[in-house]
């Protein structure tokens, strides 16, 4: 993890990666010899999810060149390092969704929001990269157990899963210049709501 001074972190403090460490181990399905592309495409992107979710000020960011660098999903509009910064992740990387409005969350509660349902951990994996740089098109995981309620919806205890498809153009020096994601936002967030937020409605708890 990259160092910053105390005044770039989000409330004054690095982040706090232990399950991480100790329990993502145990749960992931791709395990990565070190020096392989498929690990240093995933300790690039952890990196990058890092940065944009703990450091303030895009211009302490190591993972991705900020001036030129831009996202986005299945083909949608993009967002650029400082939209990231502002927004949050979640509300850029998920978009609008009948599951979820990324305009009435703000960085703060969108994260607020996938820790409480993911309180045990929100791991991501690489499973298996199809081309070197500069285009790196890679396969990845997202999981976690659904142990806390997700905007009313009671937790299940489940294990939630999603998968999809990235390209990341990178420069000489491998960092981020541009990342598409191609992925179901509906089919991971219809698993934490019971498929549908109106119709399954009787299921929602306080808190």
């Amino acid at each position: 993890m990259e160092a910053a001074e105390t005044e770039h972190w989000r409330g004054g403090r690095k982040p706090d990666y232990h399950l991480s460490a100790t329990a993502m181990p145990a749960q992931r399905t791709a395990h990565h010899q070190a020096g392989s592309l498929e690990y240093i495409t995933e300790t690039l992107v952890q990196v990058f999810e890092m940065e944009v979710s703990h450091k303030t000020d895009p211009a302490t960011w190591v993972s991705m060149a900020t001036d030129r660098f831009r996202t986005r999903v299945n083909g949608g509009p993009w967002a650029d390092a400082q939209e990231l910064a502002t927004q949050g992740s979640y509300n850029v990387l998920i978009g609008d969704s009948v599951f979820y409005r990324p305009d009435e969350e703000s960085f703060e509660s969108s994260h607020s929001t996938f820790l409480r349902s993911f309180s045990k951990g929100f791991f991501w994996e690489v499973l298996e990269v199809l081309s070197p740089p500069p285009v790196l098109t890679f396969k990845w995981r997202h999981w976690g157990v659904f142990d806390g309620t997700y905007k009313g919806f009671a937790p299940t205890g489940g294990l939630i899963e999603m998968f999809g498809i990235s390209v990341a153009t990178v420069g000489d020096d491998m960092k981020l210049l541009e990342v598409e994601h191609f992925y179901d936002p509906n089919h991971f967030l219809g698993q934490l709501t019971g498929g549908c937020p109106v119709a399954h409605g009787d299921n929602r708890t306080e808190g």
